[in-house]
């Protein structure tokens, strides 16, 4: 690193796609600094994020690689089968069971995946919380609470102007501060998008009954509705509903959001006790048009914010970061200039793709799944049912999901850099 830059890259944005890039970093001998307007310790408060992620088995090794297993393992609960039925109002208990199904199950994978589940359910405030201890142990500078106000690049440096009139230079700046980057804005990179007129309503239940590590997904007219299981019988509830029904239900009493509940839940899971407060996010679809310019890299939801339908938004950002810590650490050990177009095109070449397949495909779900129009029903279904019957098919999903398909980062396959 030269004597005149602060640090090797510096990272807006230390959530956990940020945070793992600056693990990953470091671990690769450069030197990054984070920057976030939230300090961690706020980050972690039950009441700062009521979300939990679907963690793929092949970020979960990522994970793992850079020093996080004890303190994520006694939290996260694997998932051992999924299963995804299209379904009709007024909810998942509402009439006969539906032909239309899916059924994932790890034991079909077991032999590719090395014994791991499907993936794995952890809160996001547990994955905050390990990253923030690992980030700590690392000796990893955060500035927070703080916040970067411009962005200026020069041929050889990218100078970031804080808030408080502080200012930081590097050869390389990333944008992993969501989706109002101002990374993303300074180097003059478009984002495209659209608002989806749902609602998504995010609560925490304890369950009477044992989920024995099974999540489930309808397909309901106004979206889906996931059973996410967590540790101690609990799970996590990502409920989609239109817009001003979301709102509704945000708002509501706790009596009657428990009934609307168990309306939608059923019983065959036994009763659900709401744990904490029930969270409502708007749901969106933004993606960058390019995930790099001269001195600047995007990263999670500042390169790509999808719809919570596949339950990859996490993992998307999870394997940018182990795929841009890669390029960069390999560029650096060769002596190249690490926020050079040359070596930043690589980043984005390898995850462009993949990006903007799996936010089409999440695009097509919602607009398939979320109506009980007849016939795109019987083409969703017939659909279905063919995936259900065709073993290759079935893995090949159930692979694909777990994040270890293509071309891999060294991360991503539980290999330190």
């Amino acid at each position: 690193m030269s004597e005149t830059f602060d640090a090797d890259v510096i990272i807006a944005g230390a959530g956990m796609a940020g945070a793992t890039l600056a693990l990953a970093l470091k671990q690769g001998g450069l030197t990054p600094i984070l920057i976030d307007p939230i300090v961690f310790d706020a980050q972690l408060a039950p009441t700062f994020d009521g979300r939990s992620s679907a963690v793929a088995f092949a970020s979960f090794r990522q994970w793992r690689t850079l020093g996080l297993a004890a303190d994520i393992e006694p939290h996260a609960q694997r998932i051992e089968q999924i299963l995804v039925t299209d379904g009709r109002s007024p909810g998942a208990s509402a009439g006969n069971p539906s032909p239309f199904y899916l059924r994932f199950d790890s034991a079909e994978i077991a032999d590719r995946s090395d014994g791991e589940p499907l993936g794995y359910l952890l809160e996001n405030r547990r994955s905050r919380a390990a990253l923030a201890k690992a980030i700590g142990k690392a000796g990893i500078t955060v500035l927070a609470p703080a916040r970067v106000a411009s962005v200026d690049f020069d041929p050889n440096c990218a100078r970031v102007t804080l808030e408080d009139g502080r200012v930081l230079t590097a050869p390389l700046v990333v944008g992993a501060e969501g989706r109002n980057s101002v990374v993303r804005a300074a180097a003059r990179i478009n984002a495209i998008g659209w608002d989806y007129p749902q609602t998504g309503v995010v609560a925490t239940v304890k369950l009477s009954r044992p989920h024995e590590g099974v999540a489930h997904e309808f397909f309901l007219p106004g979206g889906p509705f996931a059973i996410l299981p967590l540790t101690e019988d609990r799970a996590s509830l990502v409920w989609t509903e239109p817009t001003a029904k979301g709102q509704a239900l945000k708002t509501a009493r706790p009596e009657v959001f428990h009934a609307h509940l168990q309306r939608r839940f059923g019983a065959f899971l036994g009763e659900a006790t709401v744990e904490g407060p029930v969270f409502t996010y708007p749901l969106s679809l933004q993606l960058a048009e390019r995930l790099s310019a001269p001195r600047a890299a995007l990263l999670g939801d500042a390169a790509h914010g999808i719809h919570p339908i596949a339950g990859q938004g996490l993992n998307l950002g999870l394997k940018g970061a182990a795929a841009l810590a890669e390029v960069l650490v390999d560029a650096a050990r060769l002596g190249e200039d690490i926020g050079s177009e040359l070596v930043l095109e690589r980043y984005a070449r390898w995850r462009s793709f993949d990006n903007i397949m799996l936010a089409a495909a999440t695009d097509v779900f919602v607009r398939l799944f979320s109506n009980d129009n007849p016939l795109l029903r019987l083409v969703r279904g017939a659909g279905m049912s063919a995936v259900n019957r065709i073993g290759p098919a079935r893995r090949f999903f159930m692979h694909d999901a777990g994040g270890a398909s293509g071309d891999l980062p060294r991360l991503l396959r539980g290999e330190a850099l």
